[in-house]
């Protein structure tokens, strides 16, 4: 049974677009800054191959957890905890909100947490 649902997963993942639809309202100023942020470890821009977007998030004393929901088309919402080696810490966050770059078929890129966090 969970081979088969693995299966269903994979195919459900796999049939997704790689990215979704820019954010309702996009901020045209803040373009620069988008472009900026770049992957740990790799140096490739986060924003080039995933959808980097204010997110829902909260922290705890283990660091963040982010709500991935459907405005990355994927059918039902989840918290995903974001590993240490993929927050944006020395960037200034313009935005005021958490910032999350992620994928179905990559998971998080990058997170950017909002100012004070």
């Amino acid at each position: 049974m969970r081979i088969l649902l693995a299966i269903a997963a994979t195919l459900t993942l796999s049939s997704l677009p790689a990215r979704s639809a820019p954010p309702d309202n996009p901020d045209p100023a803040l373009a620069p800054w988008f472009k900026s942020l770049k992957q740990p470890g790799t140096g490739a821009e986060c924003c080039s191959i995933s959808d980097c977007r204010p997110v829902e998030m909260r922290q705890d004393s283990e660091g963040y957890e982010v709500k991935i929901d459907q405005q990355w088309h994927l059918s039902a919402a989840f918290w995903l905890r974001v590993p240490a080696n993929r927050i944006l810490r020395e960037h200034s966050n313009p935005t005021g909100k958490g910032i999350l770059c992620f994928t179905p078929e990559a998971g998080i890129l990058c997170f950017v947490p909002p100012p004070e966090s």
